[in-house]
């Protein structure tokens, strides 16, 4: 159900778990009955002498099991109160847990950090700004990091960009060039070899990379790699506005607003610094008195400043011929006054200087414009993390600390200064977070970046999950035949919250993409115990059970299977606990499936009970409600 560009990447793990579901009961009704019919044949003839001594012996009713569910459960039943007091526990606890997605002790994000042995610095100059100074910034920035323990060797790009990398491909940065732009690649020491994660390293190096890149006016981005979801930044704001002037001037005061938000970092915005531009304009009249065509005035610049190919040399050692290139030295085409000395030939054989053809004035180049679906735009861009946060927390990113670090509360911080933004006529700053505005009339943000696809795919997820709570109700309804039975059996999947979100906040880990996919995950399997709990349920009442008994017992019988299920899916998820990215995934599973087991073999025999002991003319034994419950009794 997911789709966009995260849907490739997340539709192996649905097909392989629905092939290992179709195999597993292939074994389950063939192969594990096969197996149980060899091995346990021998033991049949003793089995059913066992059983008769057993049943003789007192049964089920004499196992500390049965007991302890009967001192757990039968209070429960024949007082009302208690059993609605219970539940409402249970609900207190539930909301509980709830909870700490608003208050933040657990953040939701698309997905975690990972875990890599490089770290890519992005240095963007202002346009314009010679190749010796960004390679002078770059250097000093590897001086900075170099002697750190953890970094193996580095490698620096001036007035090019990194060979192609996963952020290269997501972000675009392979395809930055000219003399503003350099890239420095921090390769790290292995994983098994340092104690830090990468982007702890990350974050623990980005003050002083940014203290320098202050110290020379540079926008300087500290990268991990993969940076997350496939977007041009964590945080992306698109400024749109009736007119150029008005977009950048909107926004340069997002951009003011995001440099000023604590937890937000490496801020930056795709709009041109003003560079100036010689323009050497031909003077026809001039031009035509000493005989020279503007063309070749315009062809000498160009042969001057870009140089042209005038030849090849071939030289017997080489297999490839030698272009020969006429161009001016770089010092000569630096320089107005150079350039004005060149000399052209006139038709009287005289040499002119330039500076009589030409009259040199300095403008300001022209800025690249961006659009979005045929609308222009301006965008902000920045990265969130929880250095520096006052708050607390350390720099993993993750638990409390790790609030900064997920981009939904920075826009929450930063949505309501930007609402208070007025555009050129006093008209309010509408801030869209699905879609672009319909118009740019007015002045308009709309939120991208990390959120949307964040957005997307707990949308897909959420509606997903909508659809396997359709399908699994009409499922049991198909096999119970009853419309509320079904409710009942689903009670368990809610439960699973109570241990999923507080197993995250024990662990400080984000809910992530992949901690929906457990719960999804979960949901089938919780259903699958209380669908145990209530065929039981109505197998003892056809043995001439009462409704008290039967739930009594199906508790009683079902535990061991229940909690060998739940005991797998813990012991398969440690397999993946300590990933970076499926880290939330095996949190769901493990912490999901313990509350909710627990949680399950009460509630679901409790509530089942409640809801149907009005169609049992006697749903409880007579020794059970032989004496009432002392605040049921009658006044005196």
């Amino acid at each position: 159900f997911v789709r966009g560009l995260m849907g490739p990447y997340m539709l192996p793990m649905p097909v392989g778990a629905s092939v290992a579901m179709t195999f597993s009961l292939f074994v389950a009704l063939i192969v594990a009955p096969w197996f149980a019919y060899r091995l346990l044949r021998d033991q049949t003839r003793h089995g059913d002498a066992n059983d008769n001594d057993h049943n003789r012996s007192g049964g089920l009713e004499d196992s500390r099991l049965y007991r302890l569910y009967h001192r757990t459960l039968v209070p429960l039943l024949v007082h009302p109160r208690r059993g609605w007091a219970f539940l409402t526990m249970i609900f207190v606890l539930l909301a509980g847990a709830i909870a700490l997605l608003p208050t933040g002790l657990v953040s939701v994000k698309m997905l975690p950090f990972d875990n890599k042995s490089e770290i890519q610095i992005v240095i963007d100059m202002p346009e314009g700004t010679p190749l010796e100074s960004t390679s002078w910034v770059a250097r000093e920035i590897a001086d900075e990091l170099a002697p750190l323990p953890v970094v193996t060797n580095l490698q620096l790009y001036a007035g090019t960009a990194a060979p192609i990398n996963f952020n290269g491909l997501v972000r675009h940065y392979d395809l930055r060039s000219g003399s503003h732009v350099a890239d420095l690649q921090v390769n790290l020491l292995h994983k098994g070899e340092r104690d830090e994660q990468s982007h702890a390293i990350a974050t623990r190096i980005r003050p002083g990379v940014q203290k320098i890149a202050a110290r020379h006016g540079a926008a300087v981005k500290v990268v991990e790699v993969p940076p997350g979801p496939p977007v041009l930044s964590t945080l992306v704001a698109e400024v749109y506005g009736p007119s150029e002037e008005a977009r950048i001037t909107l926004a340069r005061q997002i951009r003011d607003i995001f440099t000023s938000t604590q937890g937000v970092v490496d801020v930056d915005w795709l709009v041109d610094a003003p560079q100036p531009k010689l323009v050497f304009a031909v003077d026809h009249e001039k031009a035509a008195l000493h005989g020279i065509p503007a063309a070749r005035v315009a062809r000498t610049l160009h042969l001057a400043l870009g140089g042209e190919n005038v030849g090849v040399l071939h030289v017997p050692e080489d297999i490839e011929p030698i272009a020969i290139r006429l161009e001016l030295p770089r010092v000569s085409r630096s320089s107005v006054a150079e350039l004005s000395a060149l000399r052209l030939a006139s038709t009287s054989g005289a040499l002119v200087p330039l500076a009589e053809l030409v009259e040199v004035t300095e403008t300001t180049r022209e800025t690249s414009r961006f659009r979005k679906n045929l609308k222009p735009v301006v965008y902000v861009t920045a990265d969130v993390a929880a250095g520096g946060d006052p708050s607390g927390g350390d720099a993993s990113g993750n638990g409390i600390s790790g609030r900064r670090e997920s981009p939904i509360y920075a826009i929450l911080d930063m949505s309501e200064r930007i609402a208070e933004l007025t555009g050129p006529q006093g008209s309010t700053v509408e801030q869209f977070y699905r879609d672009e505005p319909w118009s740019t009339e007015n002045p308009a943000m709309k939120w991208d970046g990390e959120w949307q696809i964040t957005y997307e795919v707990f949308r897909d997820l959420g509606a997903a999950f909508g659809v396997v709570l359709i399908l699994i109700y009409i499922l049991i309804i198909g096999w119970f035949g009853s419309f509320k039975v079904p409710l009942t059996m689903m009670i368990a999947i809610p439960l699973g919250l109570i241990g999923v979100l507080p197993g995250h906040w024990l662990f400080g880990a984000f809910f992530t993409a992949t901690s929906m996919i457990g719960f999804i995950a979960l949901a089938g399997i919780m259903v699958r115990n209380s669908v145990l709990l209530i065929d039981f349920v109505n197998l003892s009442l056809e043995r001439g059970k009462t409704l008290g008994e039967a739930v009594v017992e199906a508790a009683a019988v079902r535990f061991r299977p229940i909690m060998l299920t739940a005991g797998t899916v813990v012991i398969g998820a440690i397999v993946i606990l300590f990933d970076p990215i499926f880290q939330g995934l095996a949190i769901a599973l493990m912490s999901g499936a313990f509350a909710s087991t627990a949680l399950t073999l009460v509630v679901v025999p409790l509530v089942h009970f409640m809801a149907e002991k009005g169609h049992h003319s006697q749903p409880l034994p007579e020794a059970w409600v032989l004496r009432p419950a002392p605040e049921e009794e009658p006044d005196a």
